[in-house]
């Protein structure tokens, strides 16, 4: 074999190496950190956030487009399920702004949410007269983004999911839940009826039937079960 039939030969096994290698690919878990289970990959993550407004000082209180909007947001707070409404006021002793403050904290409080959920706090501000803020921390679910990149699907030596297995599902319940305080805590049980549990003790004490009463329909030689 001659040098030139010698050098082309290996730079076609070369090529030819470098091909299949780059049509391998990643391992289908990819090449970072394999997590613990394959669901725990995207698990629901939630970003904090801040619902706030400026409100400006007048002498004369509140006007009506500041009633009206922080009854829109009494309604969003309500929606939120936030802990705390926080009324912040300007730095400096102005007794206008001191006022406006203590008088949003009313205007809160008139329209339902319990003064415990209330707190007037001050900031420092470039002005005595600058605005009094009102607002609550948020909680917002992390969509995540998927199919950003892609492994070799086949490579599945090692018995591991691929790197966007539970991606769009997670996504998808991101996007759908209404309350995402939900994923960071779940919601307290309802109280229980206790009107029913009474009856059905009241019943149970003077040895009746506790259960409801079974009604049999039948309905064109159907038999079914209705209970009232």
């Amino acid at each position: 074999m001659s040098t030139m039939t010698r050098t082309l030969f290996l730079a076609a096994a070369a090529a030819i190496a470098v091909s299949q290698s780059g049509c391998m690919g990643a391992p289908a878990e990819g090449l970072g950190p394999t997590p613990l289970t394959p669901t725990s990959r995207y698990s629901l993550q939630v970003e904090p956030g801040v619902d706030r407004m400026a409100l400006a000082v007048h002498e004369t209180g509140l006007s009506e487009n500041q009633t009206s909007a922080l009854r829109d947001m009494v309604n969003r707070f309500a929606a939120e399920g936030a802990p705390m409404l926080t009324v912040e006021a300007p730095s400096g002793d102005d007794p206008v702004s001191s006022d406006v403050a203590w008088r949003v904290k009313g205007a809160l409080e008139a329209q339902g949410v319990p003064s415990y959920q209330v707190r007037v706090v001050t900031y420092v501000a470039p002005d005595p007269r600058a605005p009094v803020l009102v607002g609550f921390d948020t909680v917002r679910a992390a969509v995540p983004q998927c199919g950003q990149s892609w492994t070799n699907l086949a490579r599945t030596g090692n018995n591991a999911g691929s790197a966007n297995f539970g991606c769009a599902v997670n996504a998808n319940l991101a996007a759908q839940i209404a309350n995402p305080r939900d994923i960071v805590t779940p919601r307290a049980m309802t109280p229980s009826d206790a009107g029913r549990r009474s009856v059905v003790i009241d019943h149970y004490r003077a040895g009746e039937q506790t259960a409801a009463v079974r009604e049999v329909i039948v309905d064109r030689g159907r038999v079914a079960s209705a209970v009232e």
